[in-house]
């Protein structure tokens, strides 16, 4: 059983502002992106009484990463009192990081087809891109080792697969999620709640 764990999407960057598929572009949170980490630090300050009790994890992208300072600060905590894990990176878009789908289907029409067919599944092409099912494998790892209640800073991709393994959401309706920068992900005995 996963232990207590509140997971919290980084801020907005400009390239999520602008729809760029950002992958692992190691791109800054923009003014709105702190506000809303701001925003996720007083939520996690209401909701956990002894921070002492959690451990504090962050991927190590710069996004995430000031997203948790940001947090922790707010809650009154060291800024700097977090771990980073490499497995919570955001998947790997390959060649199509840094573009809109707009301007991927103006260089190669038909490019995203196979994407909305089947994006649980889709790799993008690239070396070393992913898919949402690489990234869910990738991770899974990290959420058996959980052993304590834990603060996560992560981003979007690795929020979808935490719904599909955690309450076994189906590819197609994971793939979809919205998930928003400025609202707390509970997961607590294997169910997952927006705070």
């Amino acid at each position: 059983m996963i232990p207590l764990l509140y997971v919290v999407r980084h801020g907005q960057t400009p390239w999520n502002a602008e729809q760029r598929l950002q992958g692992q572009a190691d791109i800054d949170i923009d003014a709105v992106g702190r506000e809303q980490a701001d925003r996720n630090g007083r939520r996690l300050a209401e909701l956990i009484a002894d921070p002492k009790a959690f451990d504090f994890i962050a991927s190590p992208m710069r996004r995430t990463r000031e997203t948790m300072e940001r947090a922790r600060t707010v809650m009154g905590l060291d800024p700097m009192a977090y771990r980073t894990d490499p497995r919570l990176v955001e998947v790997n878009f390959g060649d199509w990081q840094g573009f809109t789908f707009a301007e991927l289907e103006a260089r190669l029409p038909g490019a995203s087809t196979a994407r909305k067919h089947d994006k649980w599944d889709f790799v993008p092409p690239g070396e070393e891109a992913e898919s949402y099912e690489m990234l869910a494998c990738r991770i899974r790892p990290w959420l058996v080792e959980l052993t304590q209640p834990t603060v996560c800073v992560t981003h979007g991709g690795v929020m979808r697969a935490i719904f599909r393994l955690v309450e076994a959401l189906p590819k197609n309706k994971a793939a979809a999620l919205e998930i928003p920068q400025d609202r707390v992900l509970r997961v607590q005995d294997g169910r997952l709640d927006w705070l």
